[in-house]
């Protein structure tokens, strides 16, 4: 089976996590596709294949005989999409032999436009993936999913000699909970890979240093022809506290290793509010600057009014690996072979995001980030192209037998 075949099985269930359940998984959805990928995994001939109590699929593959003494390969991928964008009802649109155009989403009329994308280009004759433009489509990273398993299947079926390898699929990585029970122990590899990244050849060691910041506002509601100097509405402080952070670093308009603040989502009335931030920054320094200008912010908005109206929780998500990975850059070296040799261009940069690596690293775990060839994650813009997914399982396989 190749991978896009794989993928379009895995879109169909609906697995998108949630902040602030109190659950593992944060969603009963993601154990959908957790049974799902036990079965699957069974059947390919995988070993100890289980999900546990917290929602992690686990399997293995034994070393052949004479590699024993080879390091143990992990290779991780997350279940879950992101809760920023809806992610049920997922209903793609295919189109062989792609002209390089725009792209109608059928579902909206949106448009999948090279100008908004220019990378749009470079799939052109490829077999294009796209949204019908009302939900994300989920290569975020069920694309990783399917490259791992094809590649398993390729490495048994051809029976080719490979080292052990250490499979495991995650919950809630897009709410930055994904290794929250995650038992490097059991898992037992001395390296890993996460497949989690986005266009072809990308490799990533360096991440950023990410945390949530949740905002709860009480305002004071009274009738608006008598409410001088007593009515507090909750929805403008809200807008006042976010007018104090710098306009400017904001996704939109920051790349590279600049960091920024995301108002990712604000509900409320004039009795209550709420805003839910992420925030991130490649430099440590700078992160920790970010986290103190969220408290400062907070801390003027209640000396204004006088009173305890906001209050401020911020949540470490997770850490740059690269200091963690830099003693054991052999990592990368071979990932940069396997993607020139599944014909691929290798491109190691930041990502501007985290994946499971990123804690794993802090665990014990080394844990660089591939591609998975998919673009546009978290939205109804997201695409991916079926050769792109071929190169990137090839990838996998390839570092699989330590080729």
């Amino acid at each position: 089976m190749r991978a896009y075949e794989r993928f379009l099985n895995y879109v169909a269930v609906h697995t998108t996590s949630a902040y602030g359940t109190g659950k593992a998984p944060s969603t009963e959805c993601q154990l959908d596709l957790a049974r799902l990928l036990v079965r699957e995994m069974e059947q390919l001939g995988l070993e100890g294949v289980h999900v546990d109590d917290y929602g992690i699929v686990y399997g293995f593959l034994p070393a052949t005989e004479g590699c024993e003494a080879r390091p143990a390969l992990g290779f991780i991928a997350h279940m879950d999409t992101s809760p920023s964008y809806g992610g049920e009802h997922v209903n793609p649109q295919i189109f062989e032999n792609y002209d390089g155009g725009d792209v109608l989403l059928r579902g909206t009329g949106d448009v999948l436009s090279v100008e908004a994308f220019p990378s749009l280009r470079s799939l052109k004759g490829m077999t294009l993936i796209t949204t019908d433009g009302t939900t994300l489509l989920g290569a975020d990273d069920k694309a990783g999913i399917a490259e791992i398993l094809t590649a398993c299947e390729s490495i048994i079926r051809s029976g080719k000699p490979h080292g052990r390898l250490c499979i495991a699929f995650t919950p809630d990585e897009e709410i930055g909970a994904g290794v929250d029970h995650f038992d490097v122990e059991k898992f037992g590899a001395d390296f890993a890979y996460t497949v989690d990244g986005g266009e072809e050849g990308e490799i990533a060691y360096e991440t950023f240093h990410a945390c949530s910041a949740t905002v709860r506002i009480s305002g004071v509601s009274v009738h608006p022809g008598s409410s001088k100097n007593t009515m507090i509405n909750a929805v403008l402080v809200a807008m006042e506290l976010n007018a104090l952070l710098p306009a400017a670093d904001i996704p939109r308009l920051t790349e590279g290793y600049e960091g920024f603040f995301h108002l990712e989502s604000m509900q409320g009335d004039v009795e209550h509010a709420q805003m839910h931030y992420i925030v991130r920054d490649h430099d440590r320094a700078f992160f920790e600057h970010r986290k103190q200008m969220l408290r400062h912010a907070a801390k003027t908005i209640n000396e204004r009014y006088g009173a305890e109206i906001v209050s401020l929780s911020i949540q470490d998500s997770y850490a740059n690996m690269a200091e963690k990975i830099l003693p054991h850059m052999e990592l990368v070296e071979n990932a940069k072979r396997a993607v020139s040799a599944a014909g691929m261009t290798p491109r190691v940069e930041p990502v501007r995001g985290g994946t499971d690596g990123c804690r794993l690293s802090y665990m014990g775990l080394p844990t660089p980030n591939l591609c998975t060839g998919g673009y546009a994650f978290h939205g109804r813009f997201e695409h991916i192209a079926v050769e792109s997914m071929d190169r990137c399982a090839k990838m996998v396989e390839l570092l699989m037998l330590g080729q």
